[in-house]
């Protein structure tokens, strides 16, 4: 793949552009090669100039879409495979009547969802009663309203959130300024809930999440992540900036108020009322109610009540990823917080530079691909 792509992606490889003089950048004492920006911006260059609009009345619009990854080959256009590019471009042939290409972001791999991955497309109206007719373009809540009708009828894994037109020169995927992912582990014996599958890691054991933010700390920056980035990765440079890396403990989903939540919402609801009044009023707010509750928790949740498993987001920020470079961030914290890997061993694996060195990856279900960030233009 070209440099500077999401590489949590399908394999496909795209033409190099013609080398450039690189600019020489210096990490921890050592001297890097590392032309990506360079290489970067001459593919942008060409790719606009090549596809300058030649047709005025073509239309582009910029569509954020969400998605289940579950029953996706990848997001990239495969034949005889289910991808989010091939359901997405036949909702819009269905809308408009005539074929359309759709160039995404970020392209993930299969298994991996999506919160918001932003695609762009080219659109002519044309009239259905005049054909030959070029019409207005549609406004952006049509275009979203009408694909929407189409994918629900298509699996209904896939969503468009949010569409605006934009200048024909702007592109998904050379304009995106940054891209950041989530990924989400459950933690614990009980196994995962049915609500839960195929969309978080289970990891048995119970993890350490300050030596796992301890661990953080050492990869974030700018470093040669040789080790974290798949065999296949087709990148020119392995360095990157990795702007954010951290792990947070979350509630898990879906989330619903425990008997706990329920209590206080009540009390917030009636604080005109004196605590023995609410319990006049409202016999669920009683003693023998709270008996159930230390603090926060359940100590006793009844028969037919599921545990929950502990849930932890790890959250990863950077303009460009390194193909499986978060999967393989995320396998090596996972291990520094199971105590199979210390703190010291992930400055270790970072300098080896050899993805032999990291720990196993971690699995698609888990991985999010959650914003991807532009400088919109603000006159269209």
């Amino acid at each position: 793949m070209s440099d500077d792509l999401i590489q949590e992606s399908s394999k496909h490889s795209h033409p190099e552009s013609p080398q450039r003089p690189s600019k020489v950048a210096k990490i921890n004492g050592e001297d890097f090669t590392d032309g990506a920006e360079e290489d970067k911006e001459e593919e942008e260059r060409k790719l606009i100039e090549k596809n300058m609009n030649p047709n005025p009345r073509l239309q582009r619009y910029l569509v954020a879409i969400e998605y289940i990854g579950t029953r996706f080959s990848g997001a990239q256009q495969q034949s005889n495979c289910r991808t989010v590019v091939g359901v997405l471009e036949e909702a819009f042939q269905k809308f408009i009547g005539q074929p359309v290409s759709i160039f995404c972001s970020s392209r993930t791999d299969a298994g991996v969802h999506a919160l918001s991955n932003v695609c762009h497309v080219d659109v002519e109206r044309i009239s259905k009663r005049k054909p030959g007719e070029v019409l207005p373009p549609h406004e952006p809540s049509v275009v979203k309203r009408a694909v929407n009708h189409f994918l629900q009828k298509n699996g209904g894994d896939m969503m468009v959130i949010d569409v605006r037109c934009v200048p024909f020169n702007f592109h998904a995927r050379y304009k995106a300024q940054e891209r950041t992912y989530f990924y989400r582990l459950l933690t614990g014996k009980e196994l995962l809930s049915t609500f839960e599958k195929d969309r978080a890691w289970h990891v048995p054991e119970e993890l350490d999440l300050l030596a796992m933010q301890e661990a953080c700390k050492i990869l974030v920056g700018r470093h040669d992540f040789s080790s974290f980035r798949a065999v296949a990765c087709q990148a020119k440079s392995p360095i990157r900036n990795l702007d954010e890396l951290n792990v947070t403990e979350v509630g898990s989903s879906p989330s619903f108020p425990s008997i706990t939540e329920r209590e206080q919402s009540y009390f917030a609801a009636e604080d005109s009322f004196s605590l023995s009044n609410r319990s006049k009023i409202d016999p669920c707010v009683s003693g023998s109610f709270n008996q159930l509750n230390v603090g926060n928790s359940i100590v006793s949740q009844g028969f037919g009540t599921r545990k929950k498993n502990r849930c932890f987001v790890v959250t990863a920020r950077a303009r460009s990823f390194l193909y499986h470079q978060v999967r393989l961030l995320v396998g090596v914290l996972k291990a520094v917080g199971s105590g199979d890997l210390t703190v010291p061993d992930v400055d270790r694996i970072l300098k080896a530079k050899t993805v032999t060195a990291a720990s196993p990856m971690a699995p698609a279900c888990g991985l999010y691909l959650g914003h991807v960030k532009y400088d919109l233009p603000s006159d269209v």
